[in-house]
C-alpha cells in the first residue's frame, strides 16, 4: 500500500502474529510475501493452525461435558485431538492437491506447493476467529452469537484462501 507522504510501498509485516492479523486486511500482500516458504515451514504453519483449532474446541467441549456428563471432557478432547491433529492435516493435504489438480482445467495454473501455501496460511490466518468462536460456543452456546462468530470464521477463511489462490496462480 502506498504511503501518501513518502510515496513508498509498505512491505508485508515480519513475524507470524502481525502477518496473521494483516491477512484480514491485506491478504494478497501477506501471501505474496510468503511465496518462498519452505515445505517444512508450511507443515509447521498447518500444525500450528490445527493446534489452535484444538484449543478453540476446549470451551465448547467443557460446556457439553457439564450438560451431558455421560461423555467426560477428556473423552471429548481425545476425540477432538484425533480429528484435528491427525485427520485434518491429511484432509488439508488432499484438498490442496485436489485444488492444484483442478486448476489444470483452467487458464490459471496453481502448483501443488502454492496450493498448500494458500490453504495452510488461510487456516492459520483464521485461527484467531476460531478461538473467538470457541469461546462463544463455550460461554453462550447455540444461538445467533455463535452463528455470527462461525460465519466470520467461514467467510474469512474463504476470502483469505481465495485471495491466496488468485495471488499464487500463474497464467498459462
Amino acid at each position: 500500500m502506498a504511503d501518501p507522504q513518502r510515496g513508498s510501498v509498505r512491505a508485508a509485516p515480519a513475524g507470524i502474529v502481525p502477518r496473521v492479523l494483516q491477512s484480514w486486511v491485506a491478504p494478497r500482500r501477506v501471501v505474496r510475501g510468503l511465496s518462498d516458504m519452505s515445505e517444512g515451514t508450511k507443515l509447521a504453519v498447518l500444525m500450528a493452525a490445527m493446534l489452535i483449532f484444538l484449543i478453540a474446541q476446549a470451551p465448547s467441549n467443557a460446556r457439553l461435558a457439564q450438560l451431558d456428563p455421560s461423555v467426560p471432557f477428556q473423552a471429548r478432547m481425545g476425540g477432538a485431538l484425533l480429528g484435528v491433529m491427525f485427520m485434518m492435516p491429511i484432509l488439508a493435504y488432499a484438498l490442496a492437491a485436489l485444488v492444484a489438480g483442478l486448476s489444470r482445467l483452467t487458464p490459471w495454473r496453481l502448483s501443488p506447493e502454492n496450493s498448500r501455501l494458500a490453504l495452510f496460511w488461510a487456516l492459520l490466518a483464521v485461527a484467531p476467529a476460531m478461538l473467538l468462536a470457541g469461546l462463544v460456543a463455550g460461554l453462550v452456546g447455540q444461538g445467533p452469537g455463535l452463528a455470527l462468530a462461525q460465519a466470520v470464521c467461514g467467510i474469512g477463511f474463504l476470502v483469505i484462501w481465495g485471495v491466496g489462490i488468485s495471488t499464487l496462480a500463474r497464467r498459462r
